[in-house]
C-alpha cells in the first residue's frame, strides 16, 4: 500500500485546510485510519483517527475545529482543518493501520501564519 497525502500550504490563522491522503493498492483488513503531525523538534504527536464503521475520535488540540472523513470506494481519508492556529503549524503525517502493518505517506507540510 502507498499512501499520498496531499492539501498542506500556508494559511493565515483563523483560515481552513483540507488534507487528503489517498491510497494506491490492495487495502486488506484496515483497523483504522489516522492523521498525525510532526512540529519542528517535537514528537510526532497523533491527530485524529476513524475506523470502519465510522466512529472517530481527536486530540483534545484539535478537537471541534479538525474533522476526519473517509471515502472507502476512493481509498481516501481526509482532513477538513478549520480555525487553524500557529501551533498547528507541522508536518502531518497519514496513517493505515491494517491487520499486517502500519502504513505510512510522506507528509505534508501545514504552515499557519499568525
Amino acid at each position: 500500500v502507498q499512501l499520498q497525502a496531499s492539501g498542506g500550504g500556508l494559511v493565515q490563522a483563523g483560515g481552513s485546510l483540507r488534507l487528503s491522503c489517498a491510497a494506491s493498492g490492495s487495502i486488506i483488513g484496515i483497523k483504522a485510519m489516522r492523521w498525525y503531525r510532526q512540529a519542528p523538534g517535537k514528537e510526532r504527536e497523533w491527530v485524529a483517527s476513524i475506523i470502519p464503521n465510522g466512529i472517530t475520535d481527536y486530540a483534545d488540540s484539535v478537537k471541534g475545529r479538525f474533522a476526519i472523513s473517509r471515502d472507502r470506494s476512493k481509498k481516501t481519508v481526509n482532513l477538513q482543518m478549520n480555525s487553524l492556529e500557529p501551533r498547528d503549524t507541522a508536518v502531518y503525517y497519514c496513517n493505515y493501520e491494517t491487520v499486517y502493518k502500519s502504513n505510512w505517506g510522506q507528509g505534508t507540510q501545514v504552515t499557519v501564519s499568525s
